[in-house]
């Protein structure tokens, strides 16, 4: 191994959803879907975990999460904040928002030193997600990767929803569509425009890099705030940078593939969902009582 790290982001304002969604409880002795991905970590391999947060509920974060496994894994906690931003840059007194992904894991940088898996801190992503990408860098340090899932294992039950659709050759990513309001319904899946057979590969924000990933992101956040900055709710996302590494030849993206159903909570009557899978999960011996 790699010293290989889980980098969570967990900083997201939840706004949708009503309320932090990453303390909530789901499992059946109140644990949050990141004690999910920690534990399956922790099971997988990984050495480390990183959780890039909010100053303002890191306290809550700790006792709630973090507390309960610091003894099981490496933990560290990095705080992802609007004035983390180059010196000669003037964040606007109107930008609320956070700056994106692709900022949130440039924030992370003093905290690896090796490959890591960046996720999102309220999606379920399932074990074999996590030991497809542990297997993956048992030989390799400094190539970047995508745990890719089947779309139709990544449909919700509550109307349409947004997935990257990915395109690849020889299992090297060329792009990802980002594609709207996927549906299924009348025993077709389907958006607006197109019918899926459901086998097709999606990203759903579960990436692996090398540390040379943080020179990409500081040179072209500059280059973002510069263009973008001064816009109110503009993101710096991680696949739009992807997507331009792979377009200038920079950089390649293995594309794994995790058999697993992926599910998420976006809106308030997805918990209901998540919690229900997650006790048949448990009810099926894929995960303990009581994880830690």
């Amino acid at each position: 191994m790699n010293n290989l790290s889980l980098l969570v982001m967990a900083a997201g304002m939840g706004s949708r959803y009503g309320g932090l969604k990453q303390l909530d409880s789901f499992g059946p002795n109140n644990e949050t879907i990141i004690d999910y991905s920690v534990y399956d970590a922790i099971e997988s391999g990984f050495e480390k975990v990183v959780f890039i947060i909010r100053e303002e509920f890191s306290e809550d974060f700790k006792t709630k999460i973090s507390d309960k496994f610091k003894d099981r894994i490496n933990v560290e906690h990095v705080y992802q904040s609007l004035d983390q931003v180059p010196k000669s840059f003037l964040v606007p007194n109107s930008r609320i928002k956070p700056w994106g992904t692709g900022h949130a894991i440039l924030c992370a940088k003093k905290a690896i030193s090796g490959p890591f898996i960046a996720i999102n801190g309220d999606d379920f992503y399932g074990r074999q997600s996590f030991q497809v990408a542990s297997n993956f860098y048992q030989n390799e340090e400094n190539k970047f990767c995508m745990v890719s899932f089947k779309l139709e294992n990544t449909l919700s039950e509550f109307g349409g929803v947004s997935r990257g659709v990915c395109n690849s050759f020889n299992r090297q990513l060329v792009s990802v569509e980002e594609t709207h309001n996927i549906e299924k319904k009348d025993g077709e899946i389907r958006s607006n425009e197109k019918i899926f057979h459901g086998d097709q590969l999606v990203s759903m924000n579960m990436w692996g890099f090398g540390i040379q990933v943080f020179s990409y992101l500081e040179e072209r956040f500059k280059h973002f705030l510069n263009e973008y900055g001064n816009e109110e709710k503009s993101e710096f996302l991680i696949p739009n940078v992807v997507s331009d590494l792979i377009k200038e030849g920079v950089e390649s993206v293995d594309v794994l593939t995790s058999s697993e159903k992926w599910f998420g909570v976006t809106f308030p009557e997805d918990k209901k969902n998540v919690s229900e899978s997650i006790l048949k999960l448990t009810s099926n011996g894929v995960y303990p009582e009581k994880l830690f």
